[in-house]
């Protein structure tokens, strides 16, 4: 039997599914025609684990909607069928982002075939961090970074049941380059590490390298990691309406456990659900998607990777924990500020600080640099929960500069980020003197 014969080594194995790849490498179908509302986008070929996921990080990546997915990946082959549009709800027909889809996932991609988003950065130090939330927390982290003269030139940061976890990419403020002396690296990790948790938290971490992972993704096994699932939140109290719906049920003629997702639709569902089941080992064959309304639907036929469904009721509570937890982490709380202006060193450090100093915590953060420019999103809300002062706002506006930040969303939308900064507070002034220099003896983790 074929079996036989290819189970002499696992290298033997790992060569031949190199060489069925080769001679069957993925095919790119766009196609904006077939439907009136959507770009079409179709993806199959020889099938491995963690296909899926690639696939629809590289979508995400590039800030597509999916508003409908079909997957089948039973057998040695895969078919993946997705409806996208951009951000402003209208098909795909900018060309470059057509044959970038097509290079990235097509035969000559360089993107699938390996570990999702691995790479070594010679141009930036990543940073990993996970503490314990409290306000003033990413403006202590930046003013330790500027003092220690390096520059943020990417971070993004999110909070969830009284965690923070955050992805900054580093350089030297003087050379532009990644951070390399070991004494130097010593030091910054110290240093954050104190900032993060200190004697006083014994399950803050933090890590610098220069192999780095997808942010999202890593922010993901980082909370999961953490166990965030398990915590109880401050958000406990949400009305039960708002939380994702999720079941896990076994479909035993078939040997599948059957993972179902109800929620309101948010950006990036599908690359969160995905990437947790995937993380978490198990193997999606089959699956449906529909997040053409307000509230998604998801559905996937799964196993574990060793070939088993779910097998307890224990099993099955992990996986609906970790899931909502998945959709949780990336609800943005807050008013959402933006900011675009020419990037200099220490400037999220001046913002941030700004931002503690009128008692506003940053509950989520996306900064990034392009061409010199500093492209950074904040959701702020006022620390001791009340709701976000607008004169506060247009103060901070003033100071910075009401062109370079903004306030986002429509007015319904600002509106109920203060009604949510009133009934949701994240440690009020029990933190709010506390300063990074306060939290004693130093300590990391390797």
């Amino acid at each position: 039997m074929i079996e036989s014969n290819m189970s002499f080594s696992q290298d033997g194995d790992g060569e031949y599914e190199k060489l069925i790849r080769r001679l069957n490498p993925p095919r790119v179908v766009i196609d904006n025609e077939s439907c009136k509302n959507a770009t079409v986008i179709q993806v199959d070929g020889a099938n491995r684990q963690g296909i899926l996921i690639e696939v629809v990080q590289i979508l995400t990546d590039l800030n597509l909607v999916i508003t409908k997915a079909y997957i089948s990946s039973d057998g040695g082959w895969f078919m993946d069928v997705f409806n996208v549009i951009d951000q402003d709800g209208n098909k795909i027909t900018d060309q470059e982002i057509l044959n970038y889809i097509q290079k990235s996932l097509g035969p000559d991609s360089s993107c699938l075939g390996r570990s999702v988003g691995v790479t070594s950065s010679t141009n930036y130090t990543a940073v990993e961090l996970i503490g314990r939330d409290r306000p003033g927390l990413l403006s202590e982290l930046s003013a330790v970074l500027s003092h220690l003269s390096c520059n943020v030139v990417n971070a993004e940061v999110w909070t969830h049941k009284t965690r923070a976890a955050a992805v900054m990419h580093i350089t030297d403020q003087q050379t532009g380059h990644a951070i390399i002396d070991p004494d130097r690296l010593a030091t910054i990790k110290d240093l954050l590490w104190n900032v993060v948790g200190g004697c006083r938290f014994r399950d803050a971490k933090t890590e610098v390298t220069h192999v780095t992972t997808h942010t999202e993704r890593r922010l993901h096994q980082m909370l999961f990691d953490d166990r965030d699932y398990e915590r109880v939140g401050d958000d406990d109290g949400e009305d039960e309406r708002q939380r994702p719906d999720v079941s896990v049920v076994n479909w035993f003629d078939k040997d599948y456990s059957v993972v179902s997702v109800r929620c309101k639709d948010r950006p990036k569902l599908l690359f969160d659900t995905v990437c947790t089941l995937t993380d978490m080992q198990y193997v999606v064959f089959h699956g449906s998607v529909d997040a053409e309304g307000p509230e998604a639907y998801q559905e996937y036929y799964v196993r574990h990777i060793d070939g088993s469904p779910v097998k307890s009721e224990a099993e099955r509570q992990r996986i609906i924990q970790c899931l909502e937890a998945a959709i949780e982490r990336r609800v943005s709380e807050g008013l959402k500020l933006e900011l675009c202006t020419s990037d200099r060193p220490g400037l999220l450090s001046d913002v941030t600080r700004m931002f503690r100093e009128n008692s506003l915590t940053v509950t989520q953060a996306e900064v990034t640099t392009r061409c010199g420019k500093a492209i950074n999103t904040f959701y702020v809300r006022d620390a001791s929960g009340y709701p976000v002062d607008a004169k506060t706002i247009e103060s901070i506006r003033q100071a910075i500069g009401q062109t370079i930040l903004k306030v986002k969303g429509t007015p319904k939308e600002r509106k109920q980020a203060s009604q949510e900064s009133q009934s949701r507070n994240l440690f009020g002034d029990l933190f709010r003197s506390r300063s990074f220099c306060n939290f004693g003896l130093i300590k990391s983790y390797t």
